[in-house]
């Protein structure tokens, strides 16, 4: 399929997260372990076009993308046939929406930044999405994050790019995401009208996806976390204290036990560490480390390796 939404990390070096999709266009990235703005054409590496059944990189100065011999993760999502104007929310947005994936992919612009003041985006998923990933693309700000399973979740916050725990905050406006549109302070989000933003935005999907919390043991024989379907992809932050966004997956540890770790919200290397075991119906941690395993809450997100139906134990 043409990936929509696309997210390399070179494992073999300390090169930045590369995040690009299909509405902003392949030569425009964003990177996941910074507040770094959008930038254009990077000349270390990025996706330079996006086709029916894959992608092509542009080679660069640096390893980003392509250097030789170094070894590369990617991760892709299905946002559905075409991108189109919105106007459920106060401001027009391009939407690109796959709603039987729970995935969209959000683009519009600030109305202003006026205390008190809020702009509402369409998103197109027919219901009210569970995790919203936002970046203004325009200025070096914070990744902000909403996640569906805290209390009160429009006034709470977590940032992509850092390791800091949940804080309150009125980003999000004064409710919840609805079926059609999610809120943003312009005071707290924008600088000034017309910056440029992007929302990957995810509703759960029964089979498909599984947007979560868990209680870790602090046990090697640690806490087991249903999800309904063989993971493929899994990404895990632990909410108190400052703990990294770590990401799992099927294709660099395609025999349990999972070791190969990655963070979001860092630029490192792959480094060795056995993680646990991701199982026929959801995954099991199998450490004593600080991060996943811990007696505290945790906030996860999966996606399935063979999506709606039932699949083969590991």
């Amino acid at each position: 399929f043409q990936p929509d939404l696309l997210w390399i990390k070179n494992r073999s070096q300390t090169d930045w997260h590369m995040v690009q999709d299909s509405v902003r266009g392949a030569n425009k990235v964003l990177y996941s372990n910074t507040t770094d703005g959008e930038d254009t054409d990077n000349t270390n590496g990025h996706v330079n076009s996006f086709l029916a059944d894959g992608f092509n990189v542009d080679a660069g100065a640096s390893g980003n993308v392509n250097e030789n011999n170094e070894n590369y993760v990617a991760w892709n999502w299905y946002a559905g046939g075409s991108t189109v104007t919105n106007n459920d929310g106060s401001r027009t947005a391009q939407v690109r929406a796959n709603p039987t994936a729970g995935f969209s992919i959000v683009t519009s612009t600030s109305g202003g930044s006026s205390d008190g003041t809020y702009d509402s985006f369409g998103h197109g998923l027919g219901v009210a999405p569970d995790i919203i990933l936002f970046k203004n693309r325009d200025i070096g700000d914070n990744w902000s994050v909403y996640n569906s399973n805290f209390s009160n979740a429009y006034t709470k916050i977590l940032q992509f790019n850092t390791i800091d725990e949940t804080t309150s905050t009125n980003h999000w406006g004064t409710a919840n995401p609805t079926s059609t549109t999610f809120s943003l302070n312009q005071a707290s989000v924008f600088n000034s009208a017309g910056e440029d933003l992007v929302a990957y935005c995810f509703s759960e999907v029964a089979g498909y996806s599984k947007f979560g919390t868990y209680v870790g043991v602090d046990n090697a024989n640690g806490i087991f976390v249903h999800t309904g379907f063989k993971p493929a992809f899994v990404m895990i932050k632990r909410l108190e204290g400052g703990y990294s966004w770590y990401m799992l997956d099927n294709k660099r540890d395609p025999i349990n036990p999972i070791h190969e770790n990655l963070y979001a919200n860092d630029n490192i290397a792959t480094y060795d560490y056995s993680m646990g075991d991701l199982l026929s119906n959801g995954f099991k941690l199998r450490n004593t480390g600080t991060d996943t395993n811990k007696v505290d809450d945790h906030i996860f997100l999966a996606f399935a390796e063979s999506p709606f139906k039932y699949t083969r134990a590991r």
